[in-house]
């Protein structure tokens, strides 16, 4: 990764529910990129701070910029700046890849003269090429996921927001779709953020990790230094060691995924 400007900058974000604080002024930066981890046990905070990058929530008090643009009062601007792979589904089953595709591409004013070129070159990044005609209810789970990171990126954005994007797929089909994302990274030095419950993609992928947990921000730094301060010799016994190892409540679903999209474009 090479050296760059700072593309996501938080200082002492809060975000509060009536009497519930669920993140607690929390500070951190990512690179241009940057492949950057953000880790957490479910309940710990980082589905509410993803929320509030992308414009989903807005925060009780500290700031945030995205690209240089305030979530909150340049909401528009930061949409443009980012593309996200929701942790559940969020595709039409009912249409094909390529109007998956194209719908995507209308919402975020892609010039139509580009569409369709856009269209093709990603579904061909993703291997989805030869399957842009089929029904999106025909694929598989890795399928779909490939095709959710293609839609992502239509805009060209400069930040991929990925919350649990490996979540229900094969080792396989996990391992292939971090190929796809490394090898994006390094081509398009695409900003890459990203949570996941398997502390082996990010030891393997992430520049740098951030551990949260019960709305704070425990330890930042890259694998090497997480490693040595909590004295382990594996990610997982890192976060173990930081968060705990009781079992925490499921932070989203399905339904609250289809209800924050259409929340985010006013449908």
């Amino acid at each position: 990764m090479k050296k760059s400007e700072v593309i996501i900058s938080v200082k002492d974000l809060t975000k509060s529910f009536r009497d519930f604080v669920a993140v607690k002024n929390i500070s951190f930066d990512v690179n241009q990129g940057e492949m950057f981890a953000f880790l957490g046990p479910n309940g710990a905070g980082k589905t509410t701070t993803i929320k509030m990058l992308t414009t989903l929530l807005h925060p009780t008090s500290g700031s945030i910029s995205v690209n240089g643009f305030d979530p909150v009062t340049q909401q528009n601007d930061v949409r443009k700046s980012f593309g996200i792979v929701f942790q559940d589904p969020s595709l039409d089953d009912e249409l094909t890849a390529f109007e998956n595709m194209e719908f995507h591409a209308v919402l975020y004013n892609v010039e139509k003269s580009l569409r369709t070129q856009r269209i093709e070159h990603l579904l061909k990044f993703v291997g989805l090429w030869q399957r842009k005609d089929d029904m999106v209810k025909t694929f598989s789970g890795g399928m779909k996921r490939r095709l959710e990171i293609a839609r992502g990126l239509i805009h060209h954005p400069k930040v991929l927001f990925l919350d649990e994007p490996t979540v229900g797929l094969d080792p396989q089909t996990r391992n292939h779709l971090w190929e796809y994302l490394s090898e994006l990274n390094k081509k398009e030095n695409m900003t890459i953020f990203f949570t996941t419950h398997y502390m082996e993609e990010a030891e393997k992928t992430a520049h740098r990790v951030a551990v949260i947990d019960h709305g704070k921000i425990l330890k930042q730094g890259s694998v090497k230094d997480l490693l040595h301060e909590t004295k382990t010799t594996s990610l997982e016994e890192s976060f173990l060691t930081l968060t705990g190892r009781s079992i925490r409540e499921e932070e989203s679903s399905a339904a609250d995924t289809m209800r924050l999209t259409k929340k985010m474009w006013g449908r």
